[in-house]
């Protein structure tokens, strides 16, 4: 029968080669067409392997081995299996069994889940590229009941990873003080309990080049931050009052992200000198608006970049922000969509920080930072009153930014976001 490669696919230029971290199918398993193979960690990206065609599968490297662009790392030996094969025999009724959660087409990001909901995958219908079922899915449908049989056991590590034995519990660490005070010797940890208490992995290439970028930033740039307050009121009010037609209309939910990528337009077209970057001895000038927002993934932070963000309207930025969120979570991001930001917007907000000091994207020269809304007293025309603020950080690189430029644009971003109406204006 025909022999297939299974190669490490081409993922751009700036990447050689990366971690095979997991193995989605066994050695000798039968595989499907287009069906995932192997999750693969970059510096950047992570991303999955594919069958090309179907058959049985041979592996030719194991689970968490460094592997670059072009290498065969398994062969597909194409064509019907073997007669008489399990394979190849239909089961009877009384021999079917429940479906497993690798027959089911569903990203790396869902198994998870799918282990701690105990959820049957093959009777949820995937609203994802190609029917396959996303975490939404998943859990809408653990709200009705649709459960493996064998939920109650302990949930079984994914294929071609190795099974381990239950780790001992660990004791109350000694409390030396209490020991002296009822004359009672201290109590004795088990050296297996010892050795529990801590646990060594080594750092994902994807988190290692993230370390290396963010201390890399912190040497090259002369970085400052400058902080102000937003009150959130007008923009509050203007999604509750306009939400509901909205999504009717655009399909997506009115966000607050849409409100500050528009006003960060805003105050870039205001203030050039924040929209530049550093060349060794030259300075760029942007004259476009690619605005990168930040998104946490279980694999590290990542920073989609939306497109023509001064010609796109609130509807657009929320539709590129939902699909860039989701493909990111989903590791299916490419580098297209990291690459050619002009500023970044992280929102730390979401995990309840007030306030914080944002690093630099580089080679961006400026990044901003939201934070959690919060009711606060403030006064206003001679009164106390109360109203929804929010702390808001520009970090800045003082080689091209002057502090000036930096407080200009924070001014600039705050009109916008407490008068809405600038935003509409200035389109």
């Amino acid at each position: 029968m025909p022999i297939l490669d299974v190669k490490i696919p081409p993922m751009g230029e700036s990447i050689a080669s990366g971690v095979l971290a997991k193995w989605h199918v066994k050695d000798g398993d039968l595989v499907k067409k287009d069906q995932p193979l192997f999750e693969l960690e970059t510096d950047k990206i992570t991303t999955e392997g594919t069958a090309e065609d179907a058959g049985r599968i041979a592996l030719k490297v194991t689970a968490g081995t460094e592997v670059k662009i072009g290498q065969l790392v398994a062969t597909i030996e194409t064509g019907e299996p073997a007669s008489g094969s399990a394979a190849a025999t239909p089961a009877t009724p009384a021999e079917a069994t429940p479906p497993q959660a690798s027959d089911v087409q569903i990203p790396p990001s869902v198994r998870r889940l799918v282990a701690e909901s105990g959820v049957d995958p093959s009777a949820v219908a995937g609203t994802g590229k190609g029917g396959r079922v996303t975490k939404g899915d998943l859990l809408a449908a653990a709200n009705t009941g649709k459960r493996i049989p064998d939920a109650g056991k302990p949930a079984q590590p994914p294929p071609g990873e190795p099974v381990r034995p239950p780790a001992e519990p660990i004791q109350p660490s000694p409390d030396p003080i209490r020991s002296q005070v009822s004359g009672l010797p201290p109590p004795t940890i088990p050296g297996s309990a010892l050795q529990n208490r801590t646990t060594r992995r080594k750092l994902t290439p994807l988190r290692q080049r993230l370390a290396q970028r963010l201390v890399q930033a912190q040497h090259d740039a002369a970085m400052l931050t400058t902080f102000n307050e937003v009150d959130m009121f007008a923009v509050r009010d203007l999604r509750t009052r306009h939400q509901e037609e909205f999504i009717r209309k655009h399909g997506v939910k009115l966000g607050f992200m849409s409100f500050f990528v528009k006003a960060v337009v805003h105050a870039l077209q205001a203030v050039p000198a924040v929209n530049a970057q550093i060349d060794g001895d030259t300075v760029i000038e942007n004259h476009f608006f690619d605005i990168g927002v930040a998104v946490s993934t279980d694999r590290g932070l990542m920073v989609p970049v939306l497109r023509d963000c001064d010609r796109a309207g609130f509807a657009s930025i929320e539709q590129q922000l939902a699909s860039a969120a989701q493909k990111a979570r989903e590791g299916k991001i490419t580098l297209a969509d990291l690459e050619g930001g002009v500023f970044t917007i992280t929102n730390g907000g979401v995990f309840g920080s007030l306030l914080s000091t944002p690093i630099l994207n580089a080679p961006q020269c400026a990044i901003l930072g939201m934070h959690a809304i919060q009711d606060r007293p403030v006064a206003m025309n001679g009164q106390v009153v109360i109203r929804p603020m929010m702390y808001v950080a520009l970090s800045y690189d003082h080689r091209i930014v002057d502090g000036r430029d930096a407080v200009t644009f924070l001014v600039r971003l705050k009109q916008a976001i407490e008068d809405p109406a600038r935003l509409l204006l200035s389109m």
